[in-house]
């Protein structure tokens, strides 16, 4: 198994497109944790939280950081 398709599966793009190589999986989770990235700092901004740290978080631990945030209670001021 090369490093691709672990990284593949943990992500679930190897369910949905099997046969796909080193650069198609690296570009493509680069969209993805932009797009995370993007979001956890959209929650991190409107909960009161540092938005730069919901975009580092967002970018380097995806969906989790995302859903972190969701269920976060907004910050008093």
């Amino acid at each position: 198994m090369h490093w691709f398709e672990a990284v593949s599966y943990f992500y679930g793009l190897q369910w949905i497109a099997p046969q796909t190589d080193g650069v198609s999986v690296v570009m493509t989770l680069l969209v993805i944790n932009i797009c995370n990235a993007c979001m956890a700092r959209l929650l991190a901004y409107n909960n009161g939280y540092n938005k730069n740290w919901g975009t580092g978080l967002g970018f380097v631990f995806g969906i989790w950081a995302v859903a972190i945030l969701m269920v976060l209670p907004k910050r008093q001021s």
